[in-house]
């Protein structure tokens, strides 16, 4: 998909060079639309482009004649830039290549150089949405605060199902309307509204943060922090070999600087893992406190447990018995070939209600509907 990524910015830089107004939100779109036709063929690529970058009218043959010329798998990339050159672009010679030929298997590609210099780069943020988190470094780390954090501000303020009385805004409520029209002789001087309400989501999350989960745990950590920022009812705790509430020590500090104190405090971090043990302890501690019918828990593990699966089987049956829903994210999900036989994702399976992905940003962004309240 990063080829195709590098390619498509590319594709739009070459438009804007000809007067095409493609912004870096259409190549977003597009990137993403993409992903849902079959690159393979021709004309459905064509119409997915055209309408995600929103090609208007009057650019359609210029659009047109430069998806052609890119198609071709004839002409390679060599000749496809001087192409390009020869339509007089006022930039250095773009690095090109072409789509898939039409029928071609989607696991054969033409190889796609990464554009440099001053061509237009696909939007920083949209490929750090996108970036594997055990590929990530230090620095993206920070860049990724603030993409965090507008996340776990759009599950603060998505509205729940539940309608609920309002002064000035949602759809009339005819029964209070008549209701309040008694007192003044049937006549009706306010309507009453109802409105969806803003609830506020409660979410009990047990992030592993055992050594197979090293490459991933800061960032699913950053993401749960972020989240208690905004939803006062999130619980955090994280286990191992044994279990750890960090609640009590969340502050409003630079993520990394918090991360790093949670990692010097937590015994045996990076270490062993025992997942039943540890969900037991927390069922016989804080279930009955913590978790009730609207409570979503959230568990972060890849289920590699050395311990005992009895406890594991245990500890679930009683999550699953109490709480509103029960979500497991697994960043080894993100291989296709992944299936759910480990010891302690088998024996939890039965009791989980998602079993989700959770390997970059972009799998945490489909999570929210799930934990909104």
């Amino acid at each position: 998909m990063r080829s195709l990524v590098d390619h498509l910015a590319v594709f739009a830089a070459e438009l804007r060079a000809r007067g095409v107004p493609v912004t870096l939100w259409d190549e977003s779109d597009a990137a993403e639309a993409l992903t849902l036709v079959d690159v393979a063929e021709r004309e459905e690529v064509r119409r997915t482009l055209r309408i995600a970058l929103k090609i208007r009218p009057r650019h359609a043959g210029i659009f047109d004649a430069f998806f052609d010329a890119l198609w071709s798998v004839r002409a390679g990339p060599a000749a496809i830039s001087e192409a390009a050159r020869q339509r007089a672009v006022p930039h250095a010679a773009p690095r090109l290549a072409a789509f898939p030929a039409a029928g071609a298997g989607t696991g054969q590609s033409v190889e796609r150089e990464t554009p440099q210099g001053d061509t237009p780069a696909w939007s920083p943020e949209a490929l750090l949405r996108r970036k594997p988190f055990d590929a990530c470094t230090a620095e993206d780390l920070a860049a990724m605060e603030r993409i965090l954090a507008r996340l776990a501000e759009k599950l603060a303020t998505r509205p729940s199902r539940r309608l609920v009385p309002s002064r000035s805004r949602g759809a009339v409520d005819p029964r209070r309307s008549f209701r309040a029209a008694l007192a003044t002789q049937g006549e009706l001087l306010r309507l009453a509204r109802r409105a969806r309400a803003i609830e506020e989501p409660r979410i009990v999350a047990l992030c592993d943060t055992s050594g197979s989960m090293d490459t991933h745990t800061r960032f699913l950590l950053g993401f749960l922090m972020a989240l208690k920022s905004v939803a006062r009812r999130t619980e955090i705790f994280v286990f191992n070999t044994a279990l750890t509430r960090l609640t009590p020590w969340i502050r409003k500090d630079r993520m990394a600087r918090s991360l790093e104190r949670m990692a010097a405090a937590v015994p045996d971090w990076s270490g062993g893992t025992r997942i039943g043990e540890c969900l037991e302890a927390f069922a016989e501690g804080y279930l009955d406190a913590m978790v009730d019918s609207r409570t979503v828990v959230l568990i972060v593990s890849d289920g590699l447990d050395r311990g005992d699966t009895a406890a594991l089987v245990r500890a679930m049956r009683a999550l699953s018995s109490r709480a509103r829903r029960v979500l497991w994210l697994n960043p080894l999900l993100s291989d296709p070939r992944y299936e759910p036989t480990a010891r302690g994702m088998a024996a939890a399976l039965p009791y989980v209600d998602r079993l989700l992905a959770a390997h970059n940003i972009e799998t945490l962004e489909r999570l929210l509907p799930l934990l909104a309240a």
